[in-house]
């Protein structure tokens, strides 16, 4: 990680810049093969909600499968159990969806880290639920990878178009183009676009 960001930091004066600001990147590195499961179902559960109420059905969520985040244990509870918890009906059908795929065999998450990461997103996206960017997530969050660029991600096109000073935030197919001079390092870059979108703009000097 060192090397990468000091490479990073000779390419590129913003990313210096916003080195210098934020520190190292504070990325996660890879799970378990066991807890890669759990990891996807918090994916799930998250999505398109806000951190609180995502963070309390979720708690409820593992508590209704007694604490045990599984494809047997998702199998084996009530679906009214599992709603209860406050998921939807199409998270519900997600997360029963992945269950099903991992405990069949179609999705191997205990060999997925062997798979490259075009790989690892067609692996994935077949599951009810997890598009590109879920599967994005996934390689950077639990399998630690270095070389993620999701440009469908509005945290990364606003902080990027932030960050280097762009009138607009650039499009996913510009912000594609834009990343390809930080291969093979495009999840260090996104972290830090990540930290100028939640900065507040400057002000406006008339």
């Amino acid at each position: 990680m060192s090397a990468a960001l000091a490479d990073l930091r000779r390419r590129d004066p913003v990313i210096d810049r916003l080195a210098g600001d934020h520190g190292p990147p504070r990325l996660p590195g890879p799970r378990p093969a066991a807890e890669r499961f759990g990891a996807l179902v918090r994916s799930i559960t998250y999505q398109q909600l806000a951190g609180a109420a995502a963070s309390t059905i979720h708690r409820r969520l593992v508590e209704a499968l007694g604490g045990d985040v599984t494809p047997t244990a998702v199998l084996a509870t009530p679906p009214e159990a599992l709603r209860a918890a406050g998921l939807s009906a199409n998270k519900l059908a997600s997360i029963v969806d992945l269950a099903t795929k991992v405990h069949s065999g179609q999705v191997a998450l205990e060999r997925i880290g062997r798979l490259d990461d075009d790989a690892v997103v067609e692996h994935l996206v077949p599951v009810r639920g997890i598009g590109r960017w879920t599967a994005e997530m996934f390689l950077i969050s639990s399998l630690g990878r270095l070389d993620v660029w999701p440009v469908d991600d509005l945290g990364v096109r606003v902080g990027y178009g932030r960050a280097w000073g762009l009138e607009h935030p650039p499009t996913p197919g510009q912000l594609a183009d834009l990343g390809h001079p930080y291969r093979p390092f495009r999840t260090l870059v996104a972290w830090y676009c990540w930290r100028a979108a939640d900065q507040r703009p400057p002000p406006v000097v008339a």
